[in-house]
């Protein structure tokens, strides 16, 4: 009886596990045409808080948990276990409470008061880190308390975790290639580097001329957040050095003013790092004669008050 019992629960879970999938991807694009114009040379963006959980993160989240369910990983015997800056957090809250599944996340104590919130209206567990550390930081009390509980935790490990950018080499590469087949340039920030890793990876597998441009901050000190400074930051295990055609670094105080300009030039109200990217793309097509660039826009600044009240 109790082996029938799991085998219903089996089912029923993957069951929930189809009905999610069909709330993620396959987010709208939309064409930057008031903050830049130029003959022959445009700029394209996924918005990507338009599916569940309101970001990027999603994708990654629900990949990793997918696997893990059909690996016999995670089930309702166990706790997912991560550390985040918040967007990945609440991707695994809002997947985790409709599949019915229990979620302990490792947050820096200075994230924004929207995301403690969001996080905790979806059930999840917040385990307070240091704010001086940052992900570093909530990436070991992580590790640490996986390994005091094996039992207890399936430790999802975004930052090494293959199935992170895997969801963007299965998803987010084809999304844009099957639209935009004549994309050229594809640019996007440094977090966990899944995004730019999957996407480029794909991408580059449809056409090898398109050109990588990856961005990350100009110093250990910025307010993007999500973003790492490689060269002062734990460098993500799921990283590749060798997949960028170019590096470029986006200034904090750049990002916040296209936040100010793409509200009233784009009609988006954008957070930093899509701000972040969008300046970044823009600097890659200022230097185009033609072509095409497409770009990632990771969230709305729904969950960034105080820098929104800051800049308006």
């Amino acid at each position: 009886m109790y082996i029938e019992h799991l085998i219903q629960t089996d089912i029923e879970l993957l069951s929930r596990l189809r009905q999610v999938g069909q709330k993620i991807g396959n987010t709208p694009v939309h064409h930057v045409s008031g903050l830049f114009s130029k003959k022959g040379v445009r700029i394209y963006a996924k918005k990507e808080w338009e599916q569940l959980s309101g970001s990027v993160k999603a994708r990654a989240a629900f990949n990793i948990i997918r696997a893990a369910i059909q690996n016999g990983d995670l089930h309702r015997g166990k706790i997912l276990l991560d550390a985040t800056s918040g967007n990945t957090g609440i991707a695994y809250a809002a997947i985790a409470k409709e599949l019915g599944l229990r979620v302990a996340l490792c947050l820096p104590e200075n994230a924004s008061p929207e995301r403690k919130i969001i996080l905790q209206s979806l059930g999840a567990e917040i385990i307070f880190t240091s704010k001086f550390e940052g992900t570093d930081g909530a990436q070991e009390v992580a590790r640490e308390l996986a390994s005091q509980r094996p039992d207890l935790y399936f430790y999802a490990d975004q930052y090494k975790n293959d199935n992170n950018w895997k969801a963007h080499f299965q998803h987010t590469a084809p999304e844009i290639f099957g639209s935009f087949p004549h994309t050229t340039h594809f640019v996007a920030g440094l977090g966990t580097t899944g995004t730019f890793i999957g996407t480029g990876r794909r991408l580059k597998e449809f056409n090898p001329e398109i050109q990588l441009v990856a961005l990350q901050p100009d110093s250990a000190l910025h307010g993007l957040e999500g973003w790492k400074h490689l060269e002062t930051a734990v460098v993500p295990g799921i990283y590749d050095e060798n997949l960028a055609d170019e590096f470029l670094e986006i200034d904090t105080a750049e990002a916040y003013e296209i936040i100010k300009a793409a509200k009233q030039h784009e009609g988006l109200l954008l957070s930093p790092s899509s701000a972040a990217n969008l300046a970044g793309a823009i600097k890659v097509a200022e230097k185009l004669d033609a072509g095409t660039v497409f770009t990632i826009l990771p969230d709305n600044a729904d969950k960034y008050g105080e820098v929104i009240k800051k800049l308006f």
